[in-house]
């Protein structure tokens, strides 16, 4: 039985959408399975305001645009949190939602399936047509997420072609045609294609890119991160918290920034914010300078030595000394 779900905007201009949930058909195979990949919503996750506009298009593909084929790519830099968004807009819609990792090494028979040879039980083999993860995925209701759009080959690209034009459909060797159910949305994610260590993206096909909107997600704000960081720990000093958003705000501005002289190549990513500085907090509650080991510990063996420089100009710009410890509460 569907549930309703409500979708506010954080920035308060759009008015609360309504969505009902979706409802696992009784009658399906791997019902218990399936039911397994809905995630469960994460309690530390903060909305910026994706889940609101990914509900906004939800309401139209389920309105006025119904038979139009609609599918979203987000666009971003490593560690600005796409994935995530997804994987939650899924949990509050009751999606079973699944990530397909779109490598180079990743072939079509891999995505799409394969005829594979299994014993008869009489000593003899007979061939079994075998659903590969794509095609398992849109057998159900599902929220696909293609993860990493433009690290995939050539060879996968075009064969989703049929899938995410009008003709709405996974055409598979055998002949059968596996239809894009009306409880089946398709998502993907990206990086730039700049001057970034992005190793195996390439630029996307234009033909294959046409098939998509692609939105941009970017770096969260100071204000944003001190709320995440609230939210995740809040045991954790309101000094330190200041100053660990301070410091990703600063260095992914130089990320993001067009001159060379200045540009760092590594983010700040979200992992190194929520996670990896907290933890190296934790570990160090009781040094002299917390926030400092932590700096050390935790994040500059993430960057590339060529960065170390501006690293230590961006700390000395924003901290210069840690507060003392303890960091928590």
């Amino acid at each position: 039985m569907s549930d309703i779900v409500t979708f506010t905007d954080p920035t308060g201009e759009g008015p609360p959408i309504e969505l009902e949930t979706v409802a696992l058909p009784k009658d399906l195979s791997d019902a218990e399975l399936r039911a397994a990949h809905i995630p469960e919503p994460d309690p530390y996750y903060v909305d910026l305001g994706m889940l609101y506009r990914l509900a906004q298009l939800e309401q139209v593909r389920r309105g006025a645009f119904a038979d139009t084929p609609l599918h979203l790519a987000l666009r971003g830099h490593m560690g600005t949190g796409k994935d995530h968004d997804l994987e939650q807009f899924a949990a509050l819609l009751h999606m079973p939602h699944y990530r397909i990792p779109l490598t180079g090494e990743v072939r079509d028979i891999t995505l799409i399936g394969s005829v594979k040879l299994h014993g008869d039980g009489k000593g003899g083999t007979e061939s079994r047509w075998e659903d590969g993860d794509i095609t398992r995925a849109l057998r159900g209701p599902a929220l696909i997420n293609l993860s990493e759009l433009n690290a995939a080959g050539a060879e996968t690209l075009f064969a989703l072609h049929g899938l995410l034009d009008r003709h709405r459909a996974l055409e598979l060797p055998t002949g059968e045609l596996v239809r894009l159910r009306d409880d089946v949305r398709v998502f993907g994610t990206l990086n730039p294609t700049d001057l970034r260590d992005y190793a195996g993206t390439q630029t996307l096909n234009k033909a294959f890119a046409d098939r998509w909107i692609i939105w941009e997600k970017d770096f969260p704000a100071e204000d944003q991160l001190t709320s995440m960081l609230d939210r995740r720990h809040p045991g954790l000093k309101v000094e330190f918290r200041e100053l660990i958003a301070k410091l990703a705000v600063e260095v992914n501005a130089s990320f993001t920034s067009t001159d060379a002289r200045t540009r760092v190549e590594t983010p700040m990513s979200l992992r190194t914010v929520l996670d990896r500085i907290p933890a190296g907090l934790r570990v160090y509650n009781s040094a002299a300078d917390p926030l400092r080991r932590s700096w050390e510990e935790f994040v500059l063996p993430h960057i590339d030595p060529f960065d170390r420089d501006h690293y230590d100009t961006v700390w000395a710009a924003v901290v210069r000394r840690g507060p003392a410890g303890p960091a928590y509460r």
